[in-house]
């Protein structure tokens, strides 16, 4: 049987520092494998339990936990330890009570909040493209690499807040001025932000968004923003 291809290991030296794991020694650690997430904007779930939650001690309780259907992400069963978990993501252990999120903070791109148990089932997605079908159908895109056809109108950039595993669409949360966003990149990764003004892209600037911490102001590309609520985020983000 021919192997799968794509090295299982990468050096420690390359890895994001979001990990929070030590650069030098041992020399590897467990890699991303291709997913919903890319690959420098996710963490693959041995890493997570045993580097950013520290609830196993050694890479082998890890893979005893994950292959034996230990671990859900969002509302899913994985038993790959490279599967990367990203933005927004929903982490589940059985035998544990707590379930965790995966937002910017503690300037990291993602870092690990608890959330409450009513939240386990839902979470927020940002709609990264769009495209009709036949017949009139839409079917849309979103950061985590899901896609749905719905009638539901929504435009790129905006959020949805879904429900798992049904994957139905319960809020849809319009970028406009005036909505709070989450910055996802950069040193301002975790903040919230007022949208003081949309500006459209040109051919040689993306598409902007003008954001308000209070007393500053910053102008950065969309892409680096989630809009989370209108006025307070509709699901815990801190």
């Amino acid at each position: 049987m021919p192997s799968i291809a794509g090295s299982k290991k990468l050096k420690r030296q390359m890895a994001p520092m979001f990990w929070g794991i030590s650069r030098k020694t041992p020399r590897f650690v467990t890699t991303v494998r291709p997913g919903p997430h890319g690959k420098n904007a996710s963490v693959p779930i041995q890493v997570f339990l045993r580097d950013m939650l520290k609830i196993v001690t050694s890479a082998r309780e890890a893979h005893f936990a994950i292959y034996n259907g230990k671990v859900k992400v969002d509302c899913v069963t994985r038993k790959s330890i490279h599967h990367g978990i990203g933005l927004m993501d929903v982490v589940e252990l059985a035998g544990v009570p707590d379930a965790y999120r995966l937002v910017p903070g503690n300037g990291h791109i993602l870092h690990p909040i608890k959330i409450k148990d009513s939240e386990k089932s839902v979470k927020l997605v940002k709609v990264t493209n769009k495209t009709t079908l036949k017949k009139g159908k839409t079917q849309v895109g979103f950061h985590d690499g899901r896609t749905l056809i719905s009638d539901t109108t929504v435009n790129v950039g905006d959020s949805c807040l879904m429900q798992l595993p049904e994957q139905k669409i319960n809020e849809v949360i319009k970028l406009e001025k005036g909505s709070k966003v989450l910055v996802t990149k950069g040193i301002n990764a975790g903040q919230l932000a007022e949208v003081k003004e949309i500006k459209e892209g040109t051919f040689v600037l993306p598409r902007r968004v003008l954001l308000s911490f209070g007393q500053r102001e910053i102008e950065i590309p969309i892409e680096l923003v989630m809009v989370v609520g209108k006025k307070e985020p509709v699901i815990q983000i801190a």
